[in-house]
């Protein structure tokens, strides 16, 4: 028996705003969507893995944000030019915290969640 990734699923409280941010900072496309009268799905891609990221916008959700608790779980992304990418998410406004003896920094998104930014290995 053998498993393998398929995505990540993240609910988002505000759909477009997360599109728009995951394009311009981690340049991830919509692969595909699902629409009923309930939720949005819509899945990102970054045109090189097989795994997906999973967005889900529940229509009705009561709420202004997500509980995501201690928020110790995150993406991570490995980056081709590190120095570029740090200098793009800091004109975003979006790097919450750096970890410089490591290497590594995290983004947060429009509802919070951390995503960690590695270098490619050299």
């Amino acid at each position: 028996m053998k498993f393998t990734f398929a995505h990540n699923n993240i609910n988002v409280v505000n759909l477009d705003k997360s599109l728009a941010f995951y394009r311009e900072a981690l340049s991830l496309t919509e692969a595909r969507r699902i629409e009923n009268e309930n939720f949005t799905i819509v899945y990102l891609t970054d045109g090189e893995s097989k795994h997906l990221l999973e967005l889900t916008w529940l229509k009705d959700w009561p709420k202004d944000a997500y509980d995501l608790g201690d928020n110790e779980f995150h993406l991570a992304f490995v980056v081709d030019d590190y120095e570029a990418a740090h200098k793009k998410h800091e004109e975003m406004g979006c790097i919450c915290f750096e970890n410089p003896a490591m290497g590594i920094y995290f983004i947060n998104d429009p509802d919070d969640y951390w995503i960690e930014v590695l270098p490619a290995k050299r």
